[in-house]
């Protein structure tokens, strides 16, 4: 019988030990925030139905529209960061300018609010900026912002 065992062989003596190890990194670049996808997308997906969770669809009828909307472009940032990391860590900074407008949105876009719309608001917007911030500092970092 022959001896089939691959016990003891080390990759570093492979051929093309460099071309795979470049390979690698071409296909893991980008993907220093791969956890924050999910949460980006999360909080899209929250804001999108949170007039609905917290019953204020008939009280502030703008405001719906304005979260709704809102809540379906992060939610696609957020796909679109696990889709095509490298083109779209670029748009991270979108992801902290529609938190900020979350935040003041329901003095500008609303009637009135109440502090469980504000507050609600306030923590989605928070949520979205610090999200865009780790996902743009990332991007910094690993030098994938804008890169096609």
């Amino acid at each position: 019988m022959s001896n089939v065992s691959h016990a003891g062989h080390d990759m570093a003596g492979h051929p093309d030990v460099s071309e795979m190890s470049d390979r690698y990194a071409r296909m893991m670049g980008g993907r220093d925030v791969a956890l924050v996808d999910a949460p980006v997308f999360l909080v899209g997906l929250y804001c999108a139905i949170s007039p609905w969770v917290l019953h204020f669809t008939t009280s502030q009828t703008p405001l719906v529209t304005n979260n709704l909307i809102m809540g379906i472009a992060i939610a696609v940032l957020g796909l679109g960061f696990t889709v095509m990391p490298q083109r779209m860590y670029g748009l991270s900074w979108a992801i902290c300018a529609i938190g900020a407008w979350m935040i003041i949105s329901p003095w500008v876009a609303g009637s009135s609010p109440d502090v469980g719309v504000v507050l609600n608001n306030v923590i989605i917007g928070g949520l979205a900026v610090l999200l865009g911030l780790v996902c743009a500092g990332a991007s910094m970092r690993s030098g994938t912002k804008g890169r096609v």
